[in-house]
């Protein structure tokens, strides 16, 4: 989790005391980053566990993560998530900035990694109305990325090294899309090849 956090910070898609992971160690257990440190000094001792409530698991001076609901929300509702990583990208947010879902017909490889990228209404940031907001989308179990409006997006995985795949590929993606919009107009894939590799992502 803490060369997860150097890893984001050093790509630019968190900064400061920005963004906050969370990995599920069992059934009543989760590891999260603590509250109000810069992330890129993280190291592992300063990890706090709590239970899927909340509650502190071990005894420490480190406060979980403000975000804690919106990651204990994912985890609760989506039994097949084990990680989740939530970051700032500069191009993804600048998408939910925009009020603009992130097109998930134009590039293979996000459909292949997290499916596709709904835009999720804003919700105040550290409070539970983030967590209501989220929660409709996560019904889908195709959705392994979210954009939160005005705020940065969220990433899940079966391991924390897919969920931090998956939020550096969503980067990725909004860029090279922003770059094509700046080229001319963006070529959709046809519904039939989405359909196609979304059922080989399924497989």
């Amino acid at each position: 989790m803490a060369l997860c956090c150097r890893q984001l910070a050093a790509h630019g898609l968190i900064a400061g005391r920005d963004g906050n992971l969370s990995v599920r160690l069992g059934a009543n257990r989760v590891l999260v980053t603590p509250s109000g440190l810069i992330k890129s000094l993280l190291e592992p001792a300063d990890m706090v566990e709590v239970d899927l409530s909340g509650k502190p698991l071990r005894r420490g001076v480190r406060k979980p993560t403000s975000e804690l609901d919106l990651h204990l929300r994912i985890l609760r509702q989506r039994p097949d998530a084990q990680a989740v990583v939530h970051a700032h990208p500069p191009a993804a947010t600048g998408f939910a900035v925009a009020g603009d879902a992130i097109p998930g017909n134009l590039l293979p490889e996000l459909i292949f990694v997290v499916g596709p990228v709904p835009l999720v209404p804003f919700g105040m940031p550290g409070t539970p109305e983030l967590g209501d907001r989220i929660v409709p989308y996560l019904e889908d179990r195709r959705h392994q990325a979210l954009l939160l409006a005005n705020h940065g997006a969220v990433t899940l995985g079966r391991t924390l090294d897919e969920a931090w795949i998956g939020m550096e590929s969503l980067e990725h993606a909004a860029r090279i899309i922003m770059a094509a919009r700046a080229v001319g107009e963006p070529k959709a894939l046809t519904a039939q090849t989405v359909e196609r590799l979304q059922r080989g992502r399924d497989g």
